[in-house]
């Protein structure tokens, strides 16, 4: 990245601004500003996140905040309600009462002498949500968002669901939100209050896996906050970006494909990574096109930002099987649409372990009734699936295939003659029966290299009593057959000449999807099953220039030190004796020193993810975070933990929350909860 000091505007920072909501509670704000401001008022630029402003997110937030700041904008940084240094709880992701602060926040910048009464929002995850969620209630003076990724479907496209499938990651993310949201804020700032405003945190707080366990179909619940069930309520321009290695892979062209505003869209093959810190590379320079976004519809300059294609995005070479990469090699495509003229959907049916050629739309009604081949899969396929939103750190992408083959129902391709080219969302289209009530379908397409390697481009997982309705499941008739359809993530991926593309379905895929509560056998009858790829014909033109954006730039980040060092831990182990096997992972920051404001921080991951032999009732998740501040004879620490277990009918939460003041524990909490599985 690029660094740069010499921007149009001189800038002034405030570093701790209160903004008081309706019912009393004050919201803490950083404000970078250009120092013009002052007779020349600006647009305003908000991110509202809960992920600490004063010292978690710091060195993040000092590379594009003052960047935009020093391009003309009052940019504003505000925690929410609840966390870092603003007073109250955080209860929750996407509330009512958080989306209202947001309006106030939005309400309270239009009235500052500096702001000219317009406004943006943008963010990168939660920051995305709230903005994407906002838009959609239309406050006065909400210009246009820039948003990353982000998901419009709170339920079927999220970190906690997939395909009404429980994912592994509504444990993970539920004890990172745990552990942020019972940490203290920073006496520096708030003064001698600090301690009852951590107490009302940590007395008012509960796991929140445990709401999101109660709300196990597609309810109002996950309906509240889902764009999805009202596009057209969004009425101002939109940005939207992802990656194709983060989860969020599927709602920028949703977006595009359902909105009515303008908008653009732009994927790359990042991680839940900004653009301009995009891991794997390459990553571009994303603030400067930022800039040229406000400007365009904060200012009004007519800059052709909307010009050219609705989508750019990176179509990917083939790679080997890796859990991280520095770079993925590829190409920039655009689309003048979404969906986009230029895709043709080819269906290739499954013959016995083979993707049959494209099947000619004038033979869909002469399908014949084919074999079934089946399939019972072990509980050892998926320890290779990496994590569901890749943060690239530790390495966390899937690794080679072929060792989940071994588990799984198999079809491939003959070895291409031409390289192939898809770009949207493949779909498979199953003739099946199972042996159980309960069951769930796991779909993996890889990239089969000469040499056998499998590398996955794109998965999807059903469970198949959600087939027909996410909102009303029924229970499956063993034995009899049924048809489904299994979504997979969408992707932009090159298949070369030599290469097979290969169908992988599992019944199982722990640890990234929680198992079904037995083991099923699938049966798959061949002929009337089908592969659907969105194949993008190579000879149609890539409608952007080779390099259309320039080199990552932001201004320099703030100075800190590393104390300790960082650990980084993805660890797949078996034992042979007992048939335990564990996936064990550790992300630990180690402790930074933030030399500006005297306060060293640190935060440690742990997750373990276990199982015995093939006993579906044998798995569990666990999740322990520790996060610890020191600054002079303020020291405090919180620890967290979270085990989420099962048998045939039941889930099990057990959780902990504990709090130190030095080594003395000031706070401690205990909860064992059981929530009915609910064909699930």
């Amino acid at each position: 990245m690029r660094y740069v000091t010499n921007l149009p505007y001189t800038t002034k920072e405030e570093e701790h601004v209160t903004i008081p909501m309706s019912d009393g509670v004050r919201l803490s704000a950083h404000i970078w500003r250009p120092t013009s401001s002052d007779q020349e008022p600006v647009p305003a630029v908000l991110e509202y996140i809960p992920y600490r402003k004063r010292d978690l997110t710091a060195v993040r937030d000092s590379i594009h905040h003052p960047y935009l700041a020093g391009h003309g904008y009052a940019c504003v940084r505000v925690d929410l309600r609840g966390t870092g240094d603003s007073e109250g709880v955080l209860r929750d992701e996407y509330l009512e009462r958080e989306q209202a602060d947001a309006e106030e926040v939005l309400a309270w910048l239009t009235e500052q002498p500096w702001c000219d009464g317009g406004t943006g929002m943008m963010g990168i995850s939660w920051g995305a949500f709230a903005a994407l969620q906002v838009a959609a209630r239309q406050p006065p003076g909400l210009k246009a968002i820039a948003i990353a990724s982000f998901t419009d479907d709170r339920h079927a496209d999220d970190m906690h669901y997939m395909g009404g499938a429980l994912l592994s990651d509504n444990l993970a993310e539920a004890g990172t939100m745990f552990a942020y949201g019972t940490c203290p804020p920073d006496p520096a700032v708030v003064g001698d209050r600090w301690r009852e405003m951590w107490q009302e945190r940590l007395e008012h707080t509960e796991p929140w896996v445990l709401q999101w366990l109660r709300h196990q179909r597609r309810d109002d619940y996950w309906r509240h906050a889902s764009v999805c069930e009202d596009y057209q309520s969004v009425r101002c321009p939109v940005l939207a970006s992802s990656g194709w290695a983060d989860g969020y892979s599927n709602a920028v062209t949703r977006l595009l494909g359902h909105l009515d505003v303008p908008r653009k869209g732009l994927i790359g093959p990042w991680s839940h990574k900004f653009p301009h810190l995009g891991e794997p590379g390459p990553a571009i320079g994303y603030l400067q096109e930022l800039v040229r976004w406000w400007d365009h519809w904060l200012k009004g300059v007519d800059n052709g930002v909307m010009d050219g294609p609705m989508l750019q995005t990176w179509m990917q070479d083939s790679v080997p099987p890796s859990t991280a990469y520095e770079e993925r090699p590829g190409r920039w495509v655009g689309e003048p649409e979404w969906p986009s003229p230029h895709i043709r959907q080819a269906v290739h049916p499954l013959t016995r372990h083979t993707i049959g050629p494209p099947r000619e739309p004038t033979d869909e009604g002469d399908v014949p009734d084919g074999d079934a081949l089946t399939v019972q899969s072990p509980l050892s396929v998926g320890q290779f699936a990496g994590k569901w939103a890749s943060y690239n750190a530790p390495p966390d992408l899937p690794y080679d295939q072929r060792e989940e083959d071994g588990g799984s129902l198999v079809f491939d391709t003959e070895p291409l003659t031409e390289q192939v080219e898809i770009l949207g969302s493949p779909t498979v289209e199953l003739d099946l029966s199972v042996s159980e009530p309960v069951a769930m379908v796991a779909a993996r397409l890889s990239d089969v290299s000469p040499d056998g390697s499998a590398t996955r481009v794109s998965y999807g997982i059903l469970n198949l009593t959600r087939r027909d309705s996410a909102e009303s499941p029924e229970s499956l008739e063993p034995g009899r057959r049924y048809r489904a359809t299994v979504p997979l993530n969408g992707v932009a991926q090159a298949f070369p000449p030599g290469h097979r593309i290969r169908l992988s379905l599992s019944t199982s895929y722990w640890p990234l999807a929680w198992p079904a509560p037995k083991p099923a056998l699938l049966s798959v009858h061949e002929h009337s099953s089908t592969l659907t790829l969105p194949v993008r014909p190579v000879e149609e033109p890539d409608e952007v220039p080779a390099s259309p954006f320039g080199e990552p730039e932001g201004t320099p980040p703030l100075a800190t030190n590393q104390v300790t060092p960082p650990e980084e831990r993805w660890e797949v182990k078996r034992d042979l004796i007992g048939y335990h096997s564990e996936l064990d992972i550790v992300k630990d920051r180690g402790t930074v020193r933030f030399e500006d404001i005297n306060l060293e921080a640190g935060r440690r991951a742990h997750e373990r993810y276990t199982a015995v032999a093939d006993d579906f009732t044998s798995v569990s998740g666990e999740s322990t975070w520790t996060m610890w501040f020191q600054r002079d004879d303020w020291d405090v620490r919180v620890v967290t933990h979270t085990q989420l277990t099962c048998d045939e009918t039941d889930f099990f939460v057990d959780a902990t929350l504990d709090a130190y003041e030095a080594d003395r524990r000031v706070f401690s909490r205990t909860w064992n909860e059981k929530v009915p599985r609910d064909l699930l």
